[in-house]
C-alpha cells in the first residue's frame, strides 16, 4: 500500500481519490485543511496550540469569506461552517472573571 502523497493543493491516497486542500486564515496565520466543513472545536485547535480552558474562559470564533449560505458570522460550540479557500477566522479567549 502506498503512502498518501501531497501535491500542489491536492492529497492523493492509495485509492486514487483526490481531496481539495483549503487554505484558510486563522488569527492572521495561514492554515491548510482538507475538510470543507469545520466545527467550532476544530477552529479553536487551529488557533491555539494549547487551547485555554477553565470555567471562566469564553472562546469566541468569528468568520468571514466562508461558503454560502452564510459567508460571515459567529460560531459557537457544537456548530459548523462550510469553508472555501480564503475563509478567515478570528478566535479570541476571554477570562470573564
Amino acid at each position: 500500500m502506498s503512502e498518501p502523497q501531497q501535491g500542489a493543493g491536492v492529497l492523493e491516497d492509495d485509492r486514487d481519490r483526490t481531496r481539495h486542500l483549503f487554505t484558510i486564515i486563522v488569527n492572521g496565520r495561514r492554515k491548510q485543511v482538507h475538510d470543507h466543513v469545520l466545527a467550532f472545536d476544530e477552529v479553536v485547535k487551529l488557533a491555539f496550540d494549547d487551547p485555554p480552558a477553565g470555567e471562566n474562559m469564553i472562546i469566541t470564533v468569528t468568520y468571514s469569506r466562508a461558503a454560502e449560505p452564510k459567508p460571515a458570522g459567529t460560531l459557537v460550540e457544537g456548530q459548523t461552517v462550510k469553508i472555501k479557500d480564503g475563509t478567515v477566522f478570528n478566535v479570541t479567549a476571554t477570562d470573564k472573571s
